[in-house]
């Protein structure tokens, strides 16, 4: 509930610069998840948002739905997806573009922080606590790629 709660939070103080546009499909995704996963998957979808929230050189963060999945996407950022399977359902994931470098600098910046698979995903467990800061490094790489492509570690 705390998680549901940060959501809520960071939406209702979000100043005039972050325009949020959310597709409302999204809500019955994340409606749809299992309860045991439900909270932390709305807790990576809020992390997002504040991280989109608190980095100066965006203005507009589009929650869309890619391939079933919540997505969200910026003017000068690659796509950031997350996801529950049912295939796997003891862990969940945060998704990003495999063509890009940011699963590969993340590796090299956090090494062993995250679990990865392969060049597209930082992996989750259930049990497992979320490196907040870490996770909001690589979030806010994703959200501004096309700004910070051209540098060594994406600006982390």
């Amino acid at each position: 509930m705390e998680k549901t709660h940060r959501l809520n939070k960071i939406q209702e103080g979000m100043p005039g610069k972050l325009v949020l546009t959310s597709n409302p499909k999204v809500e019955e995704v994340f409606a749809g998840y299992p309860d045991f996963v439900r909270d932390k998957m709305l807790f990576l979808r809020a992390l997002v948002i504040e991280t989109a929230k608190e980095t100066e050189s965006i203005t507009r963060l589009e929650e869309t739905l890619k391939w079933g999945e919540p997505g969200f996407v910026t003017k000068n950022g690659s796509t950031l997806r997350m996801d529950w399977k049912e295939k796997a359902p003891d862990q969940y994931a945060m998704y990003f573009q495999c063509t890009s470098r940011l699963v590969n600098t993340f590796r090299i910046v956090f090494g062993h922080t995250f679990q990865y698979e392969g060049n597209r995903a930082i992996v989750f467990r259930l049990e497992q606590d979320i490196p907040v800061e870490a996770l909001k490094a690589c979030v806010k790489a994703s959200l501004t790629y096309h700004k910070v492509k051209h540098l060594i570690t994406l600006g982390i």
